[in-house]
């Protein structure tokens, strides 16, 4: 592993932002050609079950279980006995992916019927979302064995190319959307093959990586080792932790069907722009900061404290201006990015509403992400999964009482707030067990970042304009305009913690970590 995790957490993040890059410029496209009518929803419904099934098999849940006992399995094993380890977890993963899998793909009828009983009302729309989700199940079997790869990359420091890998999904989905969609009388079928397609692309461009850390393998079923049970074991609990956020969206999006017109497609929407910071940032911490606890769990070192609270310090730092900035700019980037085409003026401010919902739950699902590594890297799944099931009842609660009166923003309240029990349930624990303790001079660095944040709203409310404004320019008058707030927004936020002197700003600026060894 990198001996400077910060060069590693900016490293992830650079190669996600490159892939949080193109899903814009993807879903810009599919603005453009289901707009947020019937296909729309449609398409996004059908894709986010394997998106949620992806969370319970694959990135999250898996990387959780398996990463710490891999690194295990590397301290105190000899190579061979790793790999072997390996190929059995591969072996068990891809059986099982492949029955639920197919499982899946018989039973699309009966699972929409469930997730968007909203639908049944519309023959044609419920057949078009039944044929696109038998299409986009399979993605499931190939993002899950991405999963494993990646989590085997990370363990061993290559964070370059799973941070990279999601690149290859969003080109496939665009290639299907520009060339091959026009051509068809239901483009959203083309776009779920690209989706399909997407899938094996990133199985694929992970092999040479995996060769190169001695771990392209094929897999076996062996029923002995013990390495596999232990992960059988923490990824039962790890599956439902990983995946609060994703549960809670799935509920989500059971009510939208239910409580109006083309809510799920205003909630995808804006659900795209705030899984930019969560995905840049948030998944990149996560990503790093896994492996390290996981190494300083095992050796029982002190280090632990002071890195879950370098951790905490950078969410703070970095999600706090994020939420802001993406409250007061909400409006102009749903315009700038998708008022076009079969998108409506209508579209971008309904959408607006459950932005400003989503947005709140920012830094509590970053704050999330690495206090539920502190669990996951001593071996402990069944803490976090107490508190997920908390924060799912909180959600299922609150979106019953919200959805009705205020729709999709009172959907995204619901899934924000939830969030925030989670977090501080996470919190509070390691606090209570004395695993985590704040380092000194928290206070200050709260005032200072905070006061830097602030200002860099007023900025950002004082320039932005109306949106009347931003429907009268061009795409191009429309993405320059914006250039310049957000690059005038970071230009004061970093300079100014410059000049106060906050370390944090300092460190991230200079790529170094004093405190992580």
């Amino acid at each position: 592993m990198s001996h400077n995790p910060l060069r590693s957490v900016l490293k992830v993040g650079s190669n996600t932002m490159v892939s949080r890059l193109l899903g814009f410029v993807r879903d810009v496209i599919l603005a453009r050609l289901f707009g947020a009518g019937e296909m729309a929803d449609a398409f996004f419904v059908a894709f986010r079950v394997p998106n949620l099934f992806r969370r319970l098999f694959g990135e999250g849940a898996f990387s959780q279980s398996f990463v710490p006992v891999l690194g295990e399995y590397r301290t105190t094993r000899s190579p061979e006995e790793t790999r072997a380890f390996v190929e059995d977890v591969a072996g068990w993963l891809a059986l099982t992916l492949a029955v639920v899998t197919v499982v899946g793909m018989l039973a699309a009828t009966a699972i929409v019927y469930a997730i968007a009983p909203g639908f049944a009302g519309n023959p044609a729309k419920f057949a078009l979302t039944v044929e696109l989700l038998r299409i986009t199940f399979p993605y499931l079997f190939f993002i899950s064995l991405v999963a494993l790869a990646g989590g085997i990359l990370n363990t061993y420091g290559r964070f370059t190319v799973p941070a990279f890998t999601p690149v290859f999904l969003n080109l496939s989905i665009i290639a299907a959307a520009l060339w091959w969609a026009p051509h068809l009388a239901q483009p959203a079928v083309a776009v779920a093959w690209g989706v399909f397609a997407g899938g094996v692309l990133q199985i694929l461009f992970q092999l040479p990586a995996l060769k190169r850390v001695g771990h392209l393998r094929w897999p076996r079923l062996r029923r002995r080792d013990p390495g596999v049970l232990k992960v059988l074991r923490l990824m039962g609990p790890a599956a439902f932790g990983a995946s609060v956020a994703q549960i809670n969206l799935f509920l989500n999006t059971i009510l939208a069907s239910l409580v109006g017109a083309n809510v799920v497609s205003y909630l995808y929407y804006s659900d795209r722009l705030v899984e930019f910071p969560l995905g840049v940032f948030g998944v990149a911490l996560g990503t790093v900061v896994l492996p390290m606890l996981s190494r300083q769990a095992a050796e029982q070192s002190p280090q632990f404290r002071h890195t879950l609270d370098w951790a905490l310090r950078l969410t703070w730092l970095i999600g706090l201006p994020a939420t802001i900035g993406l409250l007061l700019l909400g409006g102009p980037l749903l315009i700038s990015l998708f008022r076009y085409g079969a998108y409506t003026a209508q579209d971008a401010r309904e959408s607006y509403l459950s932005l400003l919902g989503y947005g709140l739950g920012i830094l509590p699902i970053i704050a999330a992400r690495v206090l539920a590594p502190a669990f996951y890297a001593r071996q402990n799944t069944r803490t976090p999964v107490k508190f997920g099931m908390i924060s799912v009842a909180t959600n299922m609660v609150l979106s019953l009482i919200l959805a009705w009166p205020l729709q999709q923003l009172g959907l995204a309240l619901a899934t924000s707030f939830a969030a925030l029990v989670n977090a501080v349930l996470l919190g509070r624990r390691l606090y209570r067990d004395e695993s985590y303790r704040p380092m000194p001079g928290w206070a200050l660095f709260l005032a200072k970042s905070s006061g830097l944040a602030v200002l860099m709203g007023l900025l950002l409310y004082y320039f932005r304009g109306a949106d009347s404004l931003w429907l009268a320019l061009s795409m191009g008058e429309r993405f320059l305009r914006l250039g310049v707030l957000i690059l005038l927004a970071a230009l004061l936020y970093l300079a100014g913690a410059w000049l106060l002197g906050v370390q944090e700003i300092r460190e991230l600026l200079h790529r170094r970590l004093p405190h992580a060894g």
